[in-house]
Parts: structure tokens; C-alpha cells; sequence
């Protein structure tokens, strides 16, 4: 199966986003962890002075979203991919002279020699360098190199991080380098040439302009996101991709690591989307929805993706181009925790118990699906809700809901509920054991061990080994269960830094920041899934009388067995799950297997958590859940 490596680049950079920030974690109280339960993050580099940092991030993403974009939709029309391509390996060549100076200073000489080969092959054969002929034909790698790099070499280790206004990220090791880097290159001196990089520049931002929009828009704090990014390729140093001496593996993690590789086929598909905004009647705020619409009649379908994710992440387009392809429409809104949700169309200071937020998603559910049929813009002959993870949890309780409702209600033909947690409780139990699978290596080898995981994920991302959903990573069981557990715990962060600077609900310490975070992000990272229910959560629900510590009202807030009555009898429900998935115990299963007849289950025995959603089979599955809409 074809993968396209920067979507797979992008979920790898989340998975080691927080690769910069010290935190304890264990049984004791945030803070008050003993050391042989503290897990200490390697720090890269350091944010002195943040706030400068994020402001010119703000002049930088204005320039991209008022400036760049809209020319870059003209320039994209108007050229193909191959030409920008060939434009940005021109300015590559035309670097060759600050790359053979720096391999050369920094003792590469086989990396000089092959700077000089790729430069004279794609120069005569590549016409001025515009097709990459050494590459492609002759497998001559580029060596990369600057005097950044070379300082480095030299022993100058860079201490302060620097978001530069229209360069980007940076430190001041590279600020002084780029300069060399100028020096030395000929062509910096002559007109015309001294303005081709600048051309080169801007084909390269355009190039990939909305890719980064989407990306941006994403992430609650993109500038975090990018920081770490950033330095960790920058950062990265070789490191062999394999297991040592006596590690195992584990399969179910393993097999949910294999989800960065669910993507959408057409690079072009989410290009094709239509964006618009909607008033949610209990905010006030306009909540944005994203659509694939067919242009005759046509199953509509409403899209909820997992916990923390956007309507633009990559698992979530994937999902919408299988069903639009199906001849299905789609309509996707950001998951209930995702920063923009919670920003426009939560009613609650804090998410954690679920009536209150499925209704909130049903609220915002009738208002787009008001919203698209009132102007028709949807022809819609059915209407059908699937989500996946925490959106399948959130699918069977609308079913269990609107069940309830009157019949004249807004409701839903078909409910499909892809590796659905039974139980919230276990879900956020296995997220925090697996965060704290870190704990197993012993405390005076742990940082350098997590080191040595996040250079493997830099050197994956570098395109060192083939990446595709057949790939073995090369994770032990330690490796592979703290990466996913470090994975959840941004989303975490999110949500109580969001709700905090709305509602101070007086836990946190440090002072919610604006523009000067990294304090605060470091306190709400000690916080534990379960920490977080029992410190934000419930309190927040007690104030308001009720007790989400009692039995029943719990079982309300985290299981979906509380509503067995109800789904065992709805004919019109799919549940689609994986019988090794990290967020089920053997008992859920089994539950399952008892309220839900053959028809309307269907159990895969691997694949983890969503790590199976590109196989055929599965996706197959899912299109027959939809079968006679």
C-alpha cells in the first residue's frame, strides 16, 4: 500500500512532540513523586525567551494564512507538482558550495565527494539541477551540512531556541551560521542570482502552504508543536534502528503504532473539501465543519473522530475518503476534545462525563445537519453516524440517546462504532499504565533510554527505513507503550491548559499564560488521566450537586454498559472492534460478544487500537455496516 511519508512524518512528530519537558509521574501526588518514579524527558534546548518566540510565530503564521496562501493557490492552479518540485531541487543545487565547504570542515570528506558528484551529475545531466539525476538514477545521496552543524561539530552547543520573523525556527548557533553560510556562497554576490533563493523560498511555501494551515490548525499550540519538531530533527544523530540484546516486544502497541500509516490514498482529497462555520445555539459560538459532498442525492454521513483529533488529522480524512468513495457524502466535526470544540460548542468548564458531553455533541451535530439542509446544499436521502475511539464511544450513546428521543427528532439510520472503549475507567488506566511503561527501565539508564526512543522516531521520520503498514517497527515493549501513552498525554495537556485559561478552577499553581506556558505545561503534564477526572473533573460536577463518585452516576460518566438495554435492542447499530486492543480487557469483549448478535459485531483478533484501519478487510467491514443506505 502506498503511503505518503509526510503525513506519516507529521503523526511521528506528535508522537515525540513533549520530547523537551521534565515531569513526574507515578502513584504519589503531582510533584511528590520519588525518584525511582520520575520520568525525566531529555531537554534539548531551551525557550529563554518564549514570548518574543510565539509573537513573531503569530507574525509568521499571519504572513502564511493572509499573504502566502491565497498567491499559493494561484501559483499551485497554475504549476504541477513536478515543477515545484524541480524548482525546489534548483535551489538545493545552488547550495552545493556552503554543503562542500561545511563536509570539508567538518571532516565528511565522503560526504564532500559526494556533494561534488550530485552537483556535477544534476548541473549537466539534471539541467541546472532542476530534476535530482543523481538521486533517482545513480543513488547518490545528498550529504546536508552548514556552519550551524559545523559550530556544533566544534563543541558550540546552542542553549536558546529563536522563532526568527519569516525564516522560522532557529537557535542562535544557526543565526550566526546562516550567516556563514551566506559568505561562502558565490552566487550571493552576483545579480541576479542573489534573488533565486528567495524565489526558491517562496515555491517551497507555496508548495506545501495549506498543508502547513491544516497542520496549524490542528494543534491547540502549533508553536510547541513546531518547537520540538524542529529540534528534533535537528537534533537527530544516527541510531541503529533495532531492538538490543534481550528486549521483547508488544504486539498489541506495536500494531496501534501501525495507525500513523491510515492516510488518505489522494494526496489531492483533502484539497477538495469544503469548510464552513455554524452558530451553536447553547455557546453562541460558530463552530466550523468540514464536508465532502456528492453532487447528486446521497447517504449522508457524520463523521466523529477519536479523542483530541481534528477534523483535518490524518486518520479522520482517510476515514472520509473510504466513505466518499463509497458514494457516500461526509461531514466531519472535531473530536469533543479537540481545542476547537471544546473552545465553541462545550458547555461544561471540563470534559470527563459524558451525558453532558454527547449532548453538547448532538447539539452540534443537529445544527450542522440544520444548517446543510436548510440551504440545500446536501441532498440527502439517509443519515448515518460513525466514529472511532472515543467518537465510537460517543456513537453508541447518541444511539442510546436519541433512542429515548421523540420520534420526530433528529436522528441517525445507521450507527457504526470503529474500536469503541467499553469502559472510559480501563481506557484511561491503560493510557496511564502505558506512559509509565518508561518506569521499567531502571532510574539511573531512563532519560538516556528515552533519548535513544526518540531518535529512533527522528530517524524514521528521516525516511531511514521503508515505512509502509506492513513495516516491523523497531520499538521494544517499553519503547512502544511509552510512546503511545506520552501521545495521549498532549492531548491531555490540551484539554486542562484550554479549560483552565476559560475556567480557573484553582487547581493548577502555576499562572495560565498567554505567552509564557512552559511552567505551566510542565504542572499539567504530572497529571494522570485518573488525576485528572478525580482533581478537575468531579469537584467541577459536585459544585453543581452532582456525585460522580457514586457507583451509578459513575458507571453513567465512564461505561457504556450503562446503556445495555438500550443497544442490545437498536438493530440499526455496528460496532467494528480489535480483540487485542489496548483499551479493552478480555471482559469487554465478552460483554460485547453478549449484547450485540454477529450481525451487528465483528472482532478482528489483532490490530491493537486502530492500527488496522488501512487493511482491506477491515475497511470492507466497515462499508458493509453501511450496507442498504
Amino acid at each position: 500500500m502506498r503511503m505518503h511519508l509526510s503525513n506519516v512524518l507529521i503523526k511521528f512528530a506528535v508522537l515525540a512532540f513533549l520530547m523537551a519537558t521534565t515531569f513526574g509521574q507515578g502513584t504519589n501526588s503531582p510533584g511528590s513523586a520519588s525518584t525511582n518514579h520520575i520520568i525525566v524527558i531529555p531537554n534539548p534546548i531551551g525557550d529563554p525567551i518564549e514570548p518574543f518566540n510565539r509573537a513573531m510565530w503569530s507574525l509568521n503564521k499571519g504572513i502564511m494564512v493572509g499573504a502566502i496562501e491565497p498567491t499559493a493557490k494561484v501559483y499551485r492552479f497554475l504549476t504541477c507538482d513536478e515543477f515545484r518540485d524541480g524548482v525546489r531541487n534548483v535551489g538545493d543545487n545552488l547550495g552545493f558550495p556552503t554543503r562542500l565547504v561545511n563536509n570539508a570542515l567538518q571532516g565528511r570528506w565522503s560526504g564532500a565527494r559526494d556533494e561534488s558528484y550530485r552537483f556535477l551529475c544534476n548541473t549537466v545531466l539534471g539541467v541546472g539541477g532542476f530534476f535530482d539525476v543523481a538521486g533517482k538514477k545513480f543513488d547518490i545521496e545528498p550529504s546536508p551540512a552548514d556552519f550551524g552543524q559545523t559550530f556544533g561539530t566544534w563543541g558550540w552547543k546552542p542553549k536558546v531556541y529563536v522563532m526568527l520573523p519569516l525564516l522560522g525556527p532557529s537557535n542562535e548557533r544557526d543565526m550566526v551560521g546562516s550567516v556563514g553560510d551566506r559568505f561562502v556562497n558565490p552566487l550571493s554576490y552576483f545579480e541576479p542570482y542573489s534573488y533565486i533563493p528567495n524565489v526558491v523560498t517562496y515555491n517551497n511555501l507555496a508548495h506545501r502552504s495549506d498543508h502547513f494551515i491544516r497542520l496549524a490548525s490542528q494543534q491547540h499550540d502549533p508553536y510547541f508543536l513546531l518547537r520540538y519538531a524542529w529540534t528534533i530533527r535537528r537534533n537527530a544523530k544516527p541510531v541503529p534502528l533495532k531492538l538490543a540484546d534481550g528486549e521483547q516486544q508488544d504486539r498489541p502497541s506495536l500494531e496501534t503504532l501501525q495507525s500513523v500509516f491510515f492516510t488518505a490514498k489522494d494526496p489531492e482529497f483533502v484539497r477538495r473539501a469544503k469548510t464552513s462555520d455554524v452558530r451553536i445555539p447553547a455557546t453562541g459560538r460558530e463552530l466550523p465543519y468540514t464536508t465532502w459532498l456528492q453532487k447528486g442525492p446521497a447517504p449522508l454521513v457524520f463523521l466523529l473522530p477519536g479523542m483530541g483529533a481534528h477534523r483535518f488529522s490524518g486518520g479522520t480524512v482517510a476515514l472520509a475518503e473510504l466513505l466518499y468513495n463509497s458514494g457516500r457524502s461526509v461531514v466531519v466535526v472535531s473530536s469533543g476534545y479537540n481545542h476547537e470544540f471544546l473552545a465553541r460548542a462545550s458547555t461544561a468548564a471540563v470534559p470527563g462525563y459524558a451525558p453532558v458531553d454527547v449532548q453538547d455533541m448532538l447539539n452540534a451535530l443537529r445544527a450542522v445537519n440544520d444548517d446543510l439542509t436548510k440551504e440545500g446544499r446536501a441532498r440527502v436521502t439517509q443519515k448515518a453516524l460513525i466514529g472511532y475511539s472515543m467518537g465510537g464511544f460517543q456513537t453508541l450513546q447518541v444511539a442510546a440517546l436519541l433512542d429515548r428521543a421523540p420520534t420526530n427528532d433528529f436522528r441517525f439510520d445507521r450507527y457504526i462504532a470503529i474500536d469503541t472503549p467499553v469502559s472510559l475507567a480501563h481506557g484511561i488506566e491503560a493510557l496511564d499504565d502505558h506512559f509509565r511503561a518508561a518506569l521499567e527501565w531502571p532510574p539511573e539508564q531512563r532519560t538516556e533510554r528515552i533519548g535513544q526512543t526518540f531518535l529512533k522516531v527522528a530517524a524514521l521520520t528521516e525516511g531511514t527505513m521503508k515505512l509502509n503498514t506492513d513495516t516491523q517497527l523497531p520499538f521494544s515493549a517499553q519503547e512502544s507503550k511509552f510512546l503511545i501513552g506520552l501521545a495521549f498525554k498532549l492531548h491531555l495537556r490540551d484539554i486542562i491548559y484550554l479549560t483552565q485559561s476559560r475556567t480557573n478552577l484553582g487547581v493548577l499553581k502555576e499562572p495560565v499564560r498567554k505567552w509564557r506556558r512552559e511552567e505551566v505545561y510542565e504542572e499539567i503534564l504530572q497529571y494522570s488521566f485518573a488525576e485528572y477526572l478525580q482533581k478537575f473533573v468531579v469537584p467541577y460536577y459536585r459544585q453543581r450537586g452532582l456525585d460522580l463518585n457514586a457507583p451509578e452516576e459513575f458507571q453513567r460518566a465512564v461505561d457504556i454498559r450503562a446503556h445495555r438495554q438500550v443497544l442490545a435492542g437498536q438493530r440499526d447499530v455496528r460496532v467494528i472492534v480489535n480483540a487485542n486492543d489496548i483499551l479493552l480487557k478480555p471482559e469487554d469483549v465478552q460483554w460485547l460478544e453478549k449484547t450485540f448478535d454477529a450481525k451487528r459485531l465483528k472482532i478482528f483478533p489483532a490490530g491493537g487500537h486502530l492500527g488496522n484501519l488501512g487493511q482491506p478487510e477491515v475497511q470492507e467491514v466497515i462499508l458493509q455496516g453501511l450496507a442498504g443506505l
